[in-house]
């Protein structure tokens, strides 16, 4: 888990200490999780510090991701050192219901339609 920890120290100066140590927690949480991802399978797989009601808050603070994302890549971006490949992949997860965050309706090539639920869009740099 130590590679996560290099790569979020950069975000450090730009989250308060306990929203920093959170997001350490949760981080290495959700890369040893196997299957559902939920706030309590996540405060289970944490370490000391990550109870429930710890993870439940971490959830409802507002974070800039936009900038925080932004504060990751902009040393890659700023100075590149070679050939620099961006990739992105957009994902439609169906879901029913309307009190979701996001809850739309989009493309599926599953489905061949548009269907009620949440879009991911990943891009990598």
């Amino acid at each position: 888990m130590s590679e996560i920890n290099t790569f979020l120290i950069m975000l450090q100066p730009f989250l308060s200490t306990a929203h920093f140590r959170q997001l350490t927690l949760i981080s290495e949480a959700l890369l040893m999780m196997q299957g559902r991802i939920t706030m309590l399978g996540i405060s289970r797989w944490t370490r000391r510090g990550g109870s429930y009601r710890t993870i439940q808050r971490f959830f409802t603070t507002p974070v800039n991701w936009g900038f925080l994302n932004w504060q990751l890549i902009k040393p890659f971006v700023s100075n590149p050192s070679g050939v620099l490949l961006i990739a992105g992949d957009a994902t439609t997860v169906t879901k029913s219901g309307k009190e979701t965050f996001g809850l739309g309706r989009f493309f599926s090539s599953i489905y061949s339609r548009a269907v009620p639920g949440i879009s991911f869009q990943v891009v990598s740099l």
